[in-house]
């Protein structure tokens, strides 16, 4: 019986790849000091690329986690049970030592390297990348207690993946994560009424109720509440040193737009023991070294999922004919292309050169952790609020086969607004970066020192920062009102001006020129598919390509 039709036209699966086949991304470990990381980064990114790990984030997403409030003789568990392939998401990524190994590691360029091996393996999923990232982040707040950290911090930067109930000092693994909004203040944490009251051990009880506490299932938590000094932070184990349950009741899990793979519960604390960290009052002080340090591990999420959305859309036009050409060889389709590879090479250049200021921070530079101060607020306002319509334009290119599930461009549409809302909304960050121009001026000298040292790359350039300059110096003068009304205007103008430094100083001069050109001289559009006839884009796509290993 003779067929009903002939399938043509249409798509190959993306083949097996490494991720880190980019040579943005080698070329940023390089300049962080950070080539010793190169052979941990091509395993990683062998193994994003591979269908074996991108059948795990298929079914780590398509099969949601389940709440288990109490067992069948009703006893209370909150357990939160995750399928097979979110273990093996977990497995590498921690094997990969993405979660607290960095602040280990002995070797310089230890965090250029953590965003690079982040941002190759992110590729392949992100919403198990929370409880990663979360782990990292937790152990510069660990270390304002110095007991707490001689005991933690080890398993926090551990490679073993050891998920299940268990007292945290008997695992040879740990995840952390963190509990801090409330249901009445959101973003403004100065607002949780949570209590924390001391107990004669030395630990303290804390009662109230939490909003967000992503993956409920670490093993333990950086907590804010209030004790009789002010707000506070503490750190929760899940399960107490005698192997009992610690008073954490799962009151459900979020119903979420993206991020499905990852639980997000609401919790209420039943005078649940946690440990004092620092001292009482100085939580929020305290946190914000977590917040910070998280704040840069969203923007790498972000920025590796542009690289996904683009090595997709690239992927897809190189394969697909339409109106008698392939895709690819159409002039409107190759600047879309383009713009979508240029945003996430501006992108890259952005994170890893905030990673390499924390390098530098944690080796004592001054003026490393007052450009880190400043950078990583813009890094965190700019990239994930551009990932978004980044990932809209790379599901468009795939038209209808886009916006269906098994192309996977549908997950990284839902998932890219959750950057921008995770660890401040744009709001909160744009409204940070002034308050670190206003109080703390030696930020604002060192990034326009950064910007200092492409002076006279491009005359394109050289305007930007001349119009930006004028715009910072005026800030004092101006009614509080005006300034925060244009919060985000400067942040945007600053982001934008410091991608293109980076790029004129060390991208590919196709890349640098299109991008002044498009983002900085007026000369190109809003939407993506804008840029200029001058535009080299040659280049500027063949960097997104991907190629079979070895070949």
């Amino acid at each position: 019986m003779p067929a009903t039709h002939e399938v043509i036209n249409q798509v190959p699966p993306l083949p097996d790849h490494n991720t880190a086949d980019d040579p943005a991304l080698l070329e940023a470990l390089a300049r962080g000091g950070a080539d010793w990381a190169g052979p941990e980064l091509r395993a990683a990114g062998l193994l994003a690329g591979s269908g074996e790990a991108r059948e795990w984030a298929r079914l780590a997403n398509e099969n949601t986690p389940v709440l288990h409030t109490h067992d069948r003789t009703g006893n209370r568990i909150d357990e939160v049970e995750y399928h097979p392939a979110w273990h093996n998401l977990m497995r590498a990524a921690v094997g990969f030592g993405l979660t607290g190994a960095a602040w280990q590691e002995e070797r310089a360029g230890a965090h250029t390297a953590h965003a690079a091996l982040s941002y190759a393996w992110g590729q392949v999923e992100t919403g198990h990348m929370c409880p990663i990232g979360m782990t990292y982040s937790a152990v510069p707040t660990l270390r304002h207690s110095a007991d707490l950290a001689e005991r933690y911090v080890p398993l926090l930067a551990s490679t073993d993946y050891q998920p299940g109930a268990q007292p945290p000092l008997a695992k040879r693994g740990l995840l952390a994560g963190m509990s801090m909004t409330e249901k009445q203040g959101g973003s403004d944490i100065r607002a949780n009424s949570s209590r924390a009251t001391p107990s004669a051990d030395g630990s303290y009880r804390i009662t109230g109720h939490k909003w967000f506490t992503s993956a409920p299932m670490c093993d333990v938590f950086l907590v804010l509440a209030r004790a009789a000094g002010g707000l506070s932070c503490f750190l929760m184990p899940r399960i107490l040193p005698d192997g009992t349950r610690n008073a954490i009741r799962l009151q459900r899990l979020k119903d979420k737009v993206g991020n499905r793979s990852n639980a997000s519960a609401e919790v209420e604390y039943d005078g649940a023991q946690a440990w004092l960290i620092g001292e009482e009052g100085a939580g929020l002080k305290i946190i914000l070294d977590m917040v910070n340090a998280s704040r840069l591990h969203v923007s790498v999420d972000s920025a590796s999922a542009m690289r996904a959305g683009t090595v997709a859309a690239v992927h897809h036009a190189s394969h697909r004919r339409a109106f008698g050409a392939p895709l690819i060889d159409q002039p409107l389709m190759r600047n879309v292309l383009a713009d979508l590879a240029l945003e996430s090479e501006a992108a890259l250049a952005l994170v890893m050169r905030i990673a390499q200021a924390a390098d530098g921070a944690q080796a004592g530079s001054d003026s490393e952790s007052a450009f880190r101060r400043i950078g990583v607020a813009l890094c965190k306002y700019w990239v994930p609020k551009r990932t978004p319509a980044h990932a809209a334009e790379a599901l468009e290119c795939l038209g209808g086969n886009g916006y269906v599930e098994e192309s996977g461009l549908g997950r990284l549409y839902r998932e890219a607004p959750l950057n921008s809302i995770w660890e401040g909304s744009g709001n909160v960050v744009a409204l940070d970066v002034l308050r670190a121009l206003r109080r703390a001026p030696q930020t604002a000298d060192a990034f326009l020192a950064e910007l200092d040292t492409a002076s006279g790359a491009d005359h394109r350039y050289d305007r930007a920062v001349h119009r930006l300059r004028t715009r910072l110096s005026g800030l004092a003068a101006g009614p509080e009102a005006d300034m925060q009304f244009d919060a985000r205007r400067t942040a945007e103008a600053m982001a934008i001006t410091l991608q293109a430094s980076l790029l004129l100083r060390h991208g590919h001069p196709a890349v640098a020129d299109a991008f002044c050109a498009s983002r900085l001289d007026g000369d190109g559009g809003h939407a993506f598919g804008t840029l200029p006839a001058s535009a080299d884009t040659k280049p500027i796509i063949e960097r997104a390509r991907v190629a079979r290993p070895g070949g």
